[in-house]
């Protein structure tokens, strides 16, 4: 098998804080949220294949987590805009290069997701607007939205009403430890705050935010709680999502990458800058 494109970055994301403001009829949140996008992610390649094949192959997976490839939001990503175009004998080949752990709360299945989207939309010469792909990608996950504008920024809704934002530059030492978060568990869970006040950017910069989840997250998995603990030397550590990623942020690299080396073996971590935009291309090459 062999691939011969660009490489594109699927980012990960933190949520710099996550706020419940209520549960709607139809059983989502209404949330408030601002997403920080990362210089780290997977990587995907792309190429066209004639009479509509799709494949997937996992070029290599440095978390150590098994991947299913079969049922896959990549392959979704893929159905769901051919189908959209009336096109079924679109094909691609897909390369994928697993970073990012699954379950962490850093968006790495729905940043692949947009990324397809993005991708095929230009392998395939299919023309649409990134709005249209961002409605497309509302049906695959909340968080796909914010990847395909590729922009840090202000969320609402259920994490889809976005407002790009510019953020300082910061450093994010974050780590994962070892265990599976269910965000259906923590968004199910009757001790979830679900009537947060609603904010202004003012009263995040005066420090009035926090993670909704969290303290739900910590009580159900001792080894998020352990993480923060262990951050929070560093300064004020906070849960991304429904965890089980935690971070903390730091003026540059180098203290940053200190902190890293210090990092007990039994987590994995790493450091990433946090970025405003990106490319439309994301040409990781």
């Amino acid at each position: 098998m062999q691939v011969r494109a660009n490489a594109w970055l699927a980012p990960a994301k933190l949520n710099l804080f996550l706020h419940i403001l209520g549960r709607r009829e139809d059983g989502y949140h209404e949330l408030q949220t601002l997403f920080q996008l990362l210089d780290v992610g997977d990587t995907l390649r792309f190429a066209a294949t004639p009479r509509g094949e799709l494949q997937l192959h996992l070029i290599a997976n440095s978390t150590g987590q098994l991947v299913p490839l079969a049922d896959n939001l990549i392959l979704e990503a893929a159905r769901l805009l051919r189908d959209h175009v009336g096109n079924p004998q679109l094909g691609a080949e897909i390369q994928l290069e697993k970073q990012l752990p699954m379950g962490g709360g850093l968006g790495g299945g729905s940043s692949n997701a947009a990324t397809t989207l993005l991708a095929l939309n230009q392998l395939w010469e299919l023309g649409l607007t990134r709005q249209e792909l961002q409605a497309l990608g509302l049906q695959l996950g909340a968080d796909v939205p914010v990847f395909i504008g590729g922009r840090s920024a202000w969320g609402e809704g259920v994490g889809e009403k976005l407002e790009p934002v510019e953020l300082p530059t910061r450093w994010y030492l974050v780590i994962t430890p070892n265990c599976l978060v269910s965000t259906a568990r923590i968004f199910g869970h009757e001790d979830l705050t679900r009537n947060t006040r609603a904010i202004k950017m003012a009263d995040l910069l005066a420090g009035g935010s926090r993670n909704d989840c969290e303290s739900v997250s910590r009580n159900l998995y001792p080894e998020v709680d352990k993480a923060l603990n262990w951050l929070s030397k560093y300064g004020p550590a906070r849960m991304t999502g429904t965890g089980a990623s935690v971070f903390v942020d730091f003026s540059g690299e180098e203290p940053a990458r200190a902190a890293l080396s210090a990092l007990p073996e039994y987590w994995r971590g790493f450091v990433a800058r946090g970025v405003n935009s990106l490319e439309p291309s994301r040409d990781a090459t």
